[in-house]
């Protein structure tokens, strides 16, 4: 027997009201959340067309074959970035005419396994053996509006396809329930000359995976207590006057406490030349959202973790993105770049307790943060509605000789504010040589009295 979907209507209103206007075919993004027994979808995205396509897929003749995949992945990547812990790209849709209602299929294959390799690149996670690996194919006839919905297994390249139930429910997510933190970070990578070939984008993710370890492995405290893993999270929540636990906009607060390393841990010092580096410092707001349907504790710890490690590592690569464009002026030596990186903002979803977020840079205004989200989402947002969660911070760039305020590697509580970076690519490698001599020479005089004794 296959999975079984559970839709938002509005969904499938969406896709209903989808109109060809004589193109052949047009896909897009399902967007949910995937449970143990069944998956839920509270969402639905067209890619938007390049504009070259245009004429081409009005003829009659086009094929599914035609369906630009690295078109899709990027847009599929761009919304991932807009989704909060606990949300996924679930699969695809493609709405077609009838002609082309028996040619779907491979080219479907094809796109969903290419949206799921791309967005695993990003991520500085990975799925459990526990959790689902099948992400779903929505074909749709333009005339006779039929259905045919099919998953595959993504980490299986051999998977064929298995076929799926597809069912809509009215208010969906109107009673999903959210968690929210607020996490104080401070990520010194540095920058070493050994991995000159990689970019800076690189380094930074490599330092990124490490921190990665350290969030995945801390304690997390939901309204202040410590809860078993298979524990129900809504245990000890008050009754209704029907029996039912009382879920509509409840919200959980989460704190995050690193554990400190075992006893039994060795750590030992590595001198390492190093071409700069790159640190993170700033306070970080973080939304995780779950279905409210028997939700277990380790399923919404899993969300809150997951949404700390993208917010961070989606803010560092937009940042990237806007110094290569804007092709900002390098430093002399010994200087250091500050940049704030994008805070968040978020938006509701009409009729839902989920909000989806983007990220604005400070001299971004609303307008242009409402126009991408119609870009991305194809859904119409009122400015009104944008939260935004972090303090504006009035510095964009600035520079400084002052070493030690980026070299603090203490995670002490401060003000909330944009999350700054700090960038140092240009320090001299002759400051790394000097500090291996001086560590060398320091070990040999050692040695010496210890012999001499």
């Amino acid at each position: 027997m296959g999975r079984t979907y559970i839709v938002e209507e509005t969904v499938g209103q969406y896709l209903s009201n989808i109109n060809l206007q004589g193109k052949a075919f047009v896909s897009g993004l399902l967007i949910g959340q995937c449970s143990s027994q069944k998956d839920y979808v509270i969402l639905a995205t067209r890619t938007p067309p390049k504009v070259e396509e245009n004429e081409n897929l009005k003829h009659s003749k086009a094929k599914l074959d035609d369906l630009d995949e690295e078109w899709t992945t990027e847009h599929a990547n761009q919304v991932s970035r807009m989704l909060p812990g606990g949300l996924l790209v679930l699969g695809v849709f493609i709405v077609t005419t009838l002609e082309l209602a028996n040619d779907f299929q491979n080219a479907l294959r094809r796109l969903i396994f290419a949206v799921e390799k791309s967005l695993s690149r990003r991520r500085l996670w990975n799925f459990t053996e526990e959790e689902v690996s099948e992400r779903v194919t929505l074909h749709i006839c333009s005339s006779t509006k039929k259905i045919f919905c099919r998953t595959y297994d993504v980490h299986d390249p051999k998977s064929s396809a298995r076929p799926a139930d597809w069912k809509y429910q009215n208010g969906l997510s109107t009673s999903w329930l959210s968690l929210e933190c607020t996490i104080h970070i401070n990520i010194h990578i540095p920058l070493s000359t050994t991995s000159v070939s990689y970019t800076l984008e690189k380094n930074t993710k490599k330092g990124l995976t490490r921190w990665a370890k350290q969030i995945e492995n801390s304690v997390y405290l939901i309204n202040g207590q410590v809860k078993e893993e298979d524990c129900d999270l809504l245990q000890g929540q008050k009754k209704s006057s029907r029996g039912n636990t009382q879920t509509t906009g409840h919200c959980f607060d989460v704190r995050v406490l690193k554990l400190l390393l075992n006893s039994d841990h060795r750590s030992t010092a590595i001198v390492q030349i190093c071409s700069g580096f790159v640190n993170l410092k700033g306070a970080v707001k973080c939304r995780a959202y779950i279905h409210s349907n028997k939700p277990k504790v380790k399923d919404a710890v899993q969300a809150m973790k997951r949404d700390i490690l993208n917010t961070v590592a989606d803010r560092c690569e937009i940042l990237f993105e806007d110094l290569l464009l804007n092709e900002i002026p390098e430093k002399k030596d010994s200087e250091k770049e500050f940049h704030i990186l994008p805070h968040r903002v978020f938006v509701p979803i009409p009729g839902s307790t989920v909000m989806l977020s983007d990220y604005k840079f400070g001299d971004e205004s609303t307008e242009e943060i409402r126009e991408h989200f119609i870009e991305m989402l194809d859904h119409t947002i009122q400015i009104e509605d944008l939260e935004i969660a972090e303090e504006i911070n009035a510095a964009y760039m600035s520079s400084s000789v002052n070493s030690q305020a980026s070299l603090d590697n203490t995670d002490d509580e401060q003000p909330e504010q944009s999350i700054k970076t700090t960038i140092a690519l240009k320090i001299q490698q002759n400051i790394g040589m000097i500090a291996a001599f001086a560590v060398t020479v320091l070990a040999a005089a050692i040695s010496f009295h210890y012999f001499s004794d």
